[in-house]
C-alpha cells in the first residue's frame, strides 16, 4: 500500500534547479567580495607608495644665497653612500694650492678641526692619479660628490670638501684644463704660500736628510705631535748650496706667480704661513671664505725650526754674504719677521 504522507508528497514535488541557482548565487558574492577587498588593499598599498615617493623626494628648501654665490653651492649625491639627513645640507667645493714644506699640513689639520670640513689631504702625490687631465678629473669628481673616503672623513654633515694641491704635482701642467674645471665646477681656491723661502729651503733639505736617516727610531716623520719629537729633527743642521742659492729662490718666486696668474680668476684667498702663525684672526678669515660656521680651529702639530736661522744652517757665514745686499736680504732676519 502506497505512502500518501503530506511530508513524503513535498519532498517528490521540490524542484531541483532553485536550489542550485542558491548555490551559484552565494558563490558569486563570495567572489565579489573577494574581488572588493583585494582592490581596497591594492589601492592603499598603492597610496603609501605614492606618498613614500613624494616623502623621499621631497627637494631641499632653497638656502638664503646672495646671487654671487649661486655657482658656489652644491647638493652632491655621492654613489657610494646616501647622504640621508645631511642631503640638504649645501656644500662648498675648494682647492688649496701650495708649495711643499710651506705649512700646508699644518694648515689642513686647522681645517679638519672643523666638524664640516672634510681636506682630503695630498691626493696627487699618487702619480697615476696625475698621469693625464683624464685620470685628473676622474680623481676630481670622485672627491668632490664626496665619494672619496679619507682620515679626514666627517660623521657630521658636510659642508665644505678638499684637498690639498702641490704646485709640481700636474697642476701647472694641465692648468688650462684645471682652470676650466674649477669654474665649471665653482670651486673656490685657496692660495698658501710662505714669505721667508730661506726657511722653506731648510725646511725640505731636513725633510729630505730625515726620509733618508729616519731620526726618529727609524720612522721618518714629515710632522711630529711633540716638542720632544721636535727637537731631535730640529738637531740635523742642513748645508745650503751657496753658488745656487738666489736662482733656485728667483725658480720658487717665479712659480708661484705663474701659479697666481693661471688661477687668479677663480673665487679664491690668499693666504702665507707666516701671517696665520701671527694673526689668528686669519682662520676666521679661512672660514668666512669658505662658508661655514666660525669655529676654534686646533692643530696638534709641533713646530720643528724655530728661533734663528744661524742656528739652524751648517753654512750660515756664506749664506749671509750671498744673500746681504739683495733683495732676499730679509729672509735672513728673526724668525717670522715679515
Amino acid at each position: 500500500m502506497a505512502d500518501h504522507s503530506p511530508v513524503s508528497l513535498k519532498e517528490k514535488n521540490s524542484p531541483l534547479l532553485p536550489r542550485l541557482l542558491v548555490l551559484v548565487f552565494a558563490v558569486l558574492c563570495g567572489i565579489f567580495i573577494c574581488f572588493i577587498c583585494l582592490k581596497q588593499f591594492d589601492t592603499v598599498t598603492m597610496t603609501a607608495s605614492f606618498l613614500n615617493v613624494q616623502v623621499n623626494n621631497t627637494p631641499c628648501p632653497k638656502p638664503d644665497l646672495q646671487p654671487w654665490e649661486v655657482p658656489y653651492v652644491h647638493f652632491p649625491k655621492p654613489l657610494t653612500y646616501a647622504r640621508a639627513e645631511c642631503s640638504c645640507t649645501p656644500v662648498r667645493y675648494f682647492a688649496i694650492l701650495s708649495t711643499q714644506r710651506s705649512g700646508s699640513g699644518w694648515f689642513e689639520t686647522l681645517l679638519n678641526s672643523h666638524i664640516n670640513v672634510t681636506s682630503n689631504g695630498e691626493i696627487f702625490s699618487v702619480k697615476p692619479r696625475r698621469a693625464n687631465i683624464s685620470t685628473i678629473v676622474n680623481t676630481l669628481d670622485q672627491l668632490y660628490n664626496l665619494d672619496w673616503f679619507s682620515s679626514a672623513s666627517k660623521n657630521e654633515c658636510t659642508a665644505a670638501v678638499g684637498l690639498k694641491w702641490m704646485l709640481n704635482q700636474g697642476l701647472i701642467q694641465h692648468h688650462k684644463e684645471i682652470m676650466e674645471y674649477f669654474t665649471s665646477k665653482g670651486i673656490s681656491v685657496v692660495f698658501l704660500f710662505r714669505r721667508n723661502l730661506l726657511r722653506r729651503m731648510i725646511s725640505i733639505l731636513a725633510n729630505t736628510y730625515d726620509r733618508n736617516f729616519k731620526l726618529l727610531n727609524g720612522t721618518h716623520k714629515s710632522h711630529v705631535h711633540s716638542p720632544h719629537e721636535a727637537k731631535i729633527l730640529a738637531s740635523y743642521k742642513p748645508f745650503v748650496n751657496a753658488t745656487t742659492l738666489i736662482p733656485e729662490l728667483k725658480q720658487v718666486q717665479k712659480t708661484m706667480a705663474k701659479a697666481v696668474g693661471y688661477f687668479n680668476s677663480t673665487r679664491h684667498i690668499m693666504l702665507y704661513y707666516e701671517d696665520l702663525l701671527k694673526n689668528h684672526s686669519k682662520l676666521l678669515d679661512v672660514q668666512d671664505f669658505l662658508r661655514i660656521p666660525r669655529m676654534n680651529l686646533t692643530s696638534r702639530q709641533v713646530k720643528i725650526h724655530k728661533g734663528s736661522l744661524s742656528e739652524q744652517l751648517a753654512n750660515w757665514n756664506d749664506v749671509k754674504r750671498i744673500l746681504n745686499g739683495t733683495e732676499y736680504e730679509s729672509f735672513l732676519s728673526g724668525d717670522y719677521r715679515l
